[in-house]
């Protein structure tokens, strides 16, 4: 598929999730991004703002298969994966795959569940496949993980270890509609829902080779440079306790293509790092104890790393 086709397809996919999610196309194009980067998204926002709509809306768009999955204290590993069960008849055991086995799964209020339970999600993140009874099962192509939580509501919930944070490419939020958007949710969704007829606009095989074509989009010595020294400051700022690993590196690199291609460009800019460092770096930072009273935050330290690293082809003040 050609770079341009890219262009195209995304934009249709785009169009398509606005006629549900109003007024959000900011954040549609990052969930489109990291799907086109092979990454997960964490989306952390209050409830009722329409998550659950934009996972929905993108699986139909794509015409891939789609599973939710209510992450509670109760819910077993075997839940999420997949669990052998002894067949009688055939005298032997039968693999029941569990909602894990789509193309996208949104795994609702991800903090609710225990952590063993969390852990399960794990190897299906970052192998792309499960393991259950010593049998390895593969996921299918493409695969993303849409995981919701509530940044207010901590009461009876489980907070993400540093690992598993690290394995989302993103995290994003959507935020509250303003005036005029809000009074569009409700004219639209007089009659019905409009994720009831939104149709399908492209297919999982041009969906893959969109995720092989932003591969070819080119990245200069200078931005991967650029790319390299954000990360690296991250790991020099005081109030960092542990800066972003080369994971974070290889998220801001691959989804900077998707960037690019999605606005028909066939190499990467600056600004393209600039707007995808908050949602990819973010969350892989801890902060220090002492920073964390001040009310210091991840976004802010990338907010400050953007202002304080040189940018490759501009002129000192």
């Amino acid at each position: 598929m050609e770079l341009a086709e890219v262009r195209q397809e995304a934009e249709k996919i785009i169009a398509n999730v606005e006629k549900v999610i109003v007024g959000k196309r900011s954040v549609i194009e990052l969930t489109l991004i990291a799907l086109l980067s092979q990454g997960h998204v964490l989306i952390e926002d209050v409830p009722g703002v329409g998550k659950t709509m934009l996972a929905r809306a993108i699986a139909r768009s794509i015409g891939c298969t789609f599973k939710r999955v209510q992450f509670t204290p109760d819910l077993l590993p075997s839940d999420v994966i997949g669990v052998s069960i002894f067949n009688q008849k055939t005298r032997e055991f039968e693999f029941r795959p569990g909602p894990i086995m789509a193309n996208i799964v949104l795994s609702d209020e991800i903090n609710r569940a225990t952590p063993k339970t969390q852990s399960a999600l794990l190897e299906s993140m970052e192998e792309r496949q499960v393991t259950v009874d010593g049998v390895t099962y593969p996921l299918p192509r493409p695969f993303i993980v849409l995981a919701t939580q509530n940044p207010i509501e901590y009461e009876g919930t489980f907070p993400l270890p540093e690992a598993q944070l690290d394995r989302f490419l993103m995290r994003i939020s959507l935020g509250y509609p303003n005036l005029p958007d809000e009074l569009e949710i409700l004219e639209r969704q007089r009659l019905r829902h409009p994720i009831e007829s939104l149709e399908q606009v492209t297919s999982l095989e041009r969906l893959i080779a969109m995720q092989e074509a932003i591969k070819e989009v080119f990245l200069s010595p200078e931005v991967r440079h650029y790319i390299v020294s954000l990360v690296k400051a991250s790991r020099e700022q005081e109030a960092v306790y542990l800066g972003a690993s080369p994971r974070g590196s290889l998220a801001l690199y691959r989804t900077c293509q998707a960037r690019a291609a999605i606005q028909g460009r066939d190499y990467v800019i600056p600004d393209d790092v600039k707007a995808l460092a908050k949602p990819t770096l973010a969350h892989r930072l801890i902060i220090s104890p002492s920073a964390r009273i001040r009310g210091v935050t991840g976004s802010m330290v990338v907010e400050e790393l953007l202002r304080t690293v040189p940018v490759p082809g501009a002129r000192p003040a």
